[in-house]
């Protein structure tokens, strides 16, 4: 999960001290900082910086991202919402000066406890008992999120909830044909079909746009959640867009083996509910009914392969060299073959 940073990926370690030093943080300019790099997560840039005794996370969007990445609008948020009854981190600093560190960034604590992540040995290891009750945590935590009170939090200006839904289906198709390295022949009729059959009522509150397993940070006797993550597209919306996204990286058990090869979490393992169970759970806390089960599910798993074909479009063009990316245009279209499969079969479980 740590490791020396990626080549392509250094930090200017003076500069850096410079800001850490006029800002408070570093207290002596000849000191030295320790510079590590998170390898999991296939978006941001985040780095573990040491130094005199402490840690922060520095977070920056990575070289020749085109879309979204938007520090600031991540700052904020977790600023706005330090009182609130959610488990954040607490951030220090934001700075938008490019002569820094080549882009904008900002810094927060580093929050300590356990990632469930499909290359943590613990994910393997736990009991169906200790997922199920993990399992509710995650729903009351999505939850939370979704009955927030977002106005009194002064987020109420961060997005725009009318019109989202047809906003999201526009910009998204829109990233995608911009990230385009091949011709895909469900990416079109997966935009058409969403298009066509976008809700025309919908709710509106804050999401999270991110929500799974490897954005939380749970304590380590796994009993209580010490952080949610990845706050970078948080907005107000429909809260079953971002349930819906959350639905696409569930993978289950049942699955075919090749949705379990791209999709490789700890969500597979045994006392983790199946997705038709996740979507009961939540209606239940809730109190709702959800009428466009797959409309939600099928743009979780068109927002995501392309999330996916604009990380591999940066690594055809050169702006990345980790080789972890090297095979993403599989997954891009596996996911399409996936969203146009529970299209037909009219289902989020046993449709490939």
């Amino acid at each position: 999960m740590i490791q020396e940073v990626r080549k392509g990926e250094e930090i200017n370690s003076e500069s850096l001290k410079k800001f850490l030093f006029e800002s408070g943080l570093l207290s002596n300019h000849y000191n030295k900082l320790k510079i590590l790099q998170f390898n999991n997560g296939f978006s941001n840039l985040t780095y573990l910086i040491k130094f005199e005794n402490k840690e922060l996370v520095l977070r920056m969007p990575p070289k020749g991202a085109r879309f979204g990445h938007d520090m600031e609008r991540e700052f904020r948020v977790l600023s706005s919402l330090r009182n609130s009854s959610l488990k954040i981190p607490k951030v220090y600093f934001f700075s938008k000066d490019i002569s820094i560190l080549g882009a904008p960034f900002y810094l927060m604590e580093n929050i300590n406890g356990i990632i469930l992540t499909k290359n943590n040995p613990i994910s393997k290891n736990l009991t169906a008992q200790q997922y199920q009750f993990i399992s509710k945590m995650w729903i009351e935590n999505i939850v939370q999120i979704h009955e927030i009170n977002f106005n009194k939090m002064g987020l109420d200006k961060i997005g725009k909830p009318i019109g989202y839904v047809e906003r999201q289906i526009k910009n998204w198709s829109t990233q995608y044909i911009k990230s385009e390295t091949e011709n895909i022949d469900e990416s079109r009729k997966i935009i058409g079909w969403l298009d066509r059959n976008k809700p025309k009522k919908y709710d509106h509150c804050l999401i999270h746009n991110d929500y799974k397993y490897d954005n939380i940070v749970f304590d380590k006797s796994l009993n209580s959640v010490n952080a949610i993550l990845d706050w970078e597209m948080c907005t107000i919306g429909d809260p079953l867009m971002d349930f819906g996204t959350s639905l696409a990286y569930w993978t289950i058990e049942s699955d075919h083996k090749n949705i379990k090869g791209i999709l490789d979490y700890p969500t597979v393992n045994a006392g983790n509910p199946t997705r038709m169970e996740l979507v009961s759970m939540y209606e239940s806390r809730r109190k709702i009914k959800i009428k466009d089960l797959i409309f939600y599910y099928v743009y979780g798993l068109f927002k995501l392969s392309v999330i996916v074909q604009q990380i591999f479009y940066r690594y055809k063009k050169g702006h990345t060299k980790d080789e972890k990316f090297k095979d993403l245009n599989l997954m891009t279209r596996l996911l399409f073959k996936l969203g146009w499969q529970a299209i037909q079969k009219n289902k989020i479980e046993h449709y490939y």
